[in-house]
């Protein structure tokens, strides 16, 4: 007996629910839905290969977007070189790049070379449990299976993950399940156990999200594929990108990316400006200058493309043999920036193209008056002082290295160190020698790791002159330690080690210098005069002579003195 009863009917509905899974599995539609002959237009097999041209997976997937937007799993692009999508019409597509992927959930988002695509709708709504969603495997139109949802769990906050009562069918993973209005809920994900009587999925609103950021270019997951990375759509973003790309030492692909940059966004002076610095790295200069015009063109305000016009310039040393640019050119260029906007990077370039001119007073004055903006550094004191070093006033460029340091406080950090060098050279060259020597010693502190020999060989002679002879010792024999076979050092140490009274360690230091070089005159000159000064003069005058046969000029004086 039929009823119209609304408790029955809801009583029977729960009964369907919990009938055995088995029931539910692989049951084919007595009557499809409206939505499935266009929707299976939607659904794609995907082929990918490896370098050599193998194939190293086929799977399914299906377009979310018009303009070739499409969803699968990302292990077939593992390792893939080049990937083809082919469509229920048999129709081969290139897939031209990767717009997002996530390696936890396997899922990929990427772009055929298509305008025109047909997409499947993404639901965005959770389907609860016990309702009834539909599997459109790739050129199926005759027999869809459906199943209802056992299970949706929550992931990333808002995202399902479904269990199905549904034992798919071979060869549907990443084939997908949609709702009674044709919307797509989920992406069909193979199980690990092939006897599983059910079948689960991810939420295919998920897949849809997947997108590359700037930072996002240099997650690791990219670097398992060969596949182009598209890049983000956001400007800012997309200059994050080709930073990240610019450090993976892949010309190539940074090229590629340059190329896209200006083809995403041509109204953008960014990708005429890195293509252009590409061009001026591959010493093709008439090119760079002619994308930096590019840039120039389209910048609004143009400022910062006369700026790296600029900038471009000055770092190449293109300006001494291409007849289109020149210093003159730069500085024209750089303080054409300036009338639009006088930011002080732009006043410091101009400075430092004043200062490659040697116009050193210009540089200078605008060096000083930089030194009372916001980027008031160390730099700019530097700066202003090789600029007085070339003017040679001394004393106003020492000052200036002071206030340099000053930029600093103790204890110093690493940035410090090349201008705590330069004034220890500034100190020596003045005669300040001790003060150079504190210098040094700070600049030792910092650089510890990477002080080589010549550094041990500079103080070792900066500490004679200030008369700290047990450091110039020390830093001699440091000096010998890491490079052992360096004549003048054993030399050098012989010449102090005579000078303060240590003539046995003279002697042994210059036999040490003759092992080494037999014919080099410094050994035998000091093991002449250690012997000499020890009152062994017939040893030490048959020495001195051996040294004067290998050319030394000092041995005739000292022969003369002690024969």
């Amino acid at each position: 007996m039929i009823t119209n009863d609304n408790n029955w009917i809801r009583k029977m509905m729960v009964a369907m629910v919990i009938l055995p899974f088995h029931l539910f599995t692989l049951s084919p539609l007595s009557a499809q839905p409206s939505w499935v002959k266009k929707a299976t237009k939607s659904v794609f097999t995907l082929k990918t290969f490896a370098p050599d041209g193998s194939m190293i997976a086929s799977s399914n997937g299906f377009f979310t977007g018009n303009s070739g937007e499409a969803v699968s799993s990302f292990s077939p692009f593992k390792g893939a070189s080049r990937a083809i999508v082919i469509d229920a019409q048999g129709k081969e597509t290139p897939v031209v790049s990767i717009l997002g992927a996530n390696d936890i959930y396997d899922v990929v988002r990427f772009r055929v070379d298509n305008d025109k695509t047909q997409p499947l709708p993404l639901s965005t709504t959770t389907m609860p449990e016990g309702s009834i969603v539909w599997l459109l495997p790739y050129h199926e139109t005759k027999q869809l299976y459906s199943g209802p949802v056992m299970k949706a769990e929550t992931f990333m906050e808002s995202h399902a993950y479904y269990t199905l009562a549904i034992t798919s069918p071979q060869h549907t993973e990443n084939c997908p399940l949609l709702n009674e209005n044709g919307e797509v809920v989920g992406m069909l994900q193979p199980s690990a156990n092939p006897q599983d009587t059910l079948s689960y999925a991810i939420s295919a609103a998920f897949a849809g999200t997947l997108t590359l950021t700037g930072v996002g270019m240099n997650d690791p997951i990219y670097d398992q594929t060969q596949i182009k990375k598209e890049l983000p759509d956001d400007l800012k973003e997309a200059n994050v990108a080709l930073f990240f790309a610019s450090s993976k030492n892949d010309s190539l692909t940074y090229a590629q990316l340059v190329d896209d940059m200006i083809r995403k966004f041509p109204n953008a002076p960014d990708g005429y400006t890195y293509k252009a610095q590409l061009a001026a790295a591959n010493g093709d200069f008439a090119a760079a200058d002619q994308n930096m015009q590019e840039a120039i063109r389209v910048a609004s305000p143009k400022d910062e493309a006369h700026f790296n016009l600029a900038r471009l310039i000055y770092s190449n040393e293109a300006y001494k043999s291409y007849e289109g640019w020149s210093l003159d050119k730069a500085l024209s260029e750089v303080r054409e920036a300036i009338s639009i906007d006088a930011q002080p990077l732009y006043r410091q370039l101009e400075a430092s193209i004043l200062y490659a001119q040697k116009q050193y007073d210009a540089a200078y004055e605008v060096y000083m008056q930089l030194t009372d903006s916001p980027i008031r550094n160390a730099e700019l004191f530097y700066g202003a002082a090789q600029c007085k070093a070339h003017l040679r006033d001394s004393t106003a460029m020492l000052a200036l290295l002071d206030s340099c340091m000053n930029t600093f406080s103790k204890p110093y950090l690493k940035e410090a160190a090349p201008y705590l060098w330069a004034r220890a050279e500034a100190r020596r060259e003045m005669g300040k020698y001790r003060d150079a020597i504190a210098d040094m010693n700070e600049y030792e502190k910092l650089m510890a790791a990477t002080v080589n020999d010549n550094f041990y060989y500079i103080r070792h002679l900066t500490g004679i002159k200030a008369r700290l002879y047990q450091q110039a010792l020390n830093d001699i024999k440091q000096a010998i330690q890491i490079n052992p076979q360096e004549t003048l050092y054993y030399a050098e140490k012989a010449s102090l080690e005579v000078r303060v009274g240590l003539l046995d360690d003279a002697e042994a230091t210059a036999k040490e210098c003759i092992a080494l070089a037999a014919d080099n005159s410094d050994g035998y000159l000091f093991l002449g005069l250690a012997q000499c000064l020890k009152g062994n003069k017939q040893q030490g005058l048959d020495n001195l002579r051996k040294a004067k046969e290998l050319g030394e000029p000092q041995a005739d004086g000292l022969i003369e003195k002690y024969k």
